[in-house]
């Protein structure tokens, strides 16, 4: 039996994102073109997995399944967490169960609300802000860190059209208040 071990918190997610894009629902959609950006950015969004860390899971039928009902509102601000474990390694990080919290080496984040909610979500983000954010990996696109395991850098590398596309979907969906707590650095909040 081989044995992988992984010696950064890099290759890590990147081995984590792969079966969450490939076990992502979505199916390429030559429909989903760009003359219609708010279809496109849906099929963006699908295909990228972000709602696997930015929708809650709820217990069904069969096991966890999206809470459609909390569609990309991010972790919940309900869900009181316990202080995450102490890791052996710098290069491990641990995750809720839902994919919304997540703990490492930076600290504690928490997957944001991508919701046009205007107090609690991205609806005071114009496009311009969105876009800055994605190709800086700033917050707003000047702030502090985008933190792991978001995966800006992937997003970066998409072209102006499409990030207006994927921000266009994000302004379409329902807004859900939700405040999502403060990202933690050394034990210490990170303001925005």
């Amino acid at each position: 039996m081989k044995r992988i071990e992984l010696s950064c918190l890099g290759g890590a997610l990147a081995l984590l994102c792969i079966p969450l894009l490939l076990g992502s629902k979505a199916t390429p959609n030559p429909a989903a073109n760009h003359r219609n950006p708010v279809e496109r950015g849906k099929y963006l969004v699908a295909y990228g997995g972000c709602s696997d860390c930015h929708t809650p899971l709820k217990l069904g039928p069969t096991g966890p399944e999206p809470d459609l009902s909390r569609y990309l509102a991010g972790h919940p601000e309900e869900a009181v967490l316990p202080q995450p474990p102490t890791l052996p390694m710098d290069s491990w990080s641990v995750a809720t169960a839902g994919l919304t919290a997540w703990s490492g080496p930076w600290g504690i984040s928490y997957a944001a609300n991508l919701t046009p909610d205007v107090n609690t979500g991205m609806g005071i983000w114009t496009e311009e802000i969105f876009i800055n954010a994605m190709r800086t990996g700033r917050h707003f696109g000047v702030s502090r860190p985008i933190l792991p395991p978001m995966p800006w850098r992937g997003l970066a590398g998409l072209t102006d059209e499409d990030l207006r596309a994927i921000y266009a979907y994000l302004r379409s969906i329902k807004p859900i208040e939700n405040r999502v707590p403060e990202a933690m650095l050394a034990g210490q909040p990170v303001h925005d």
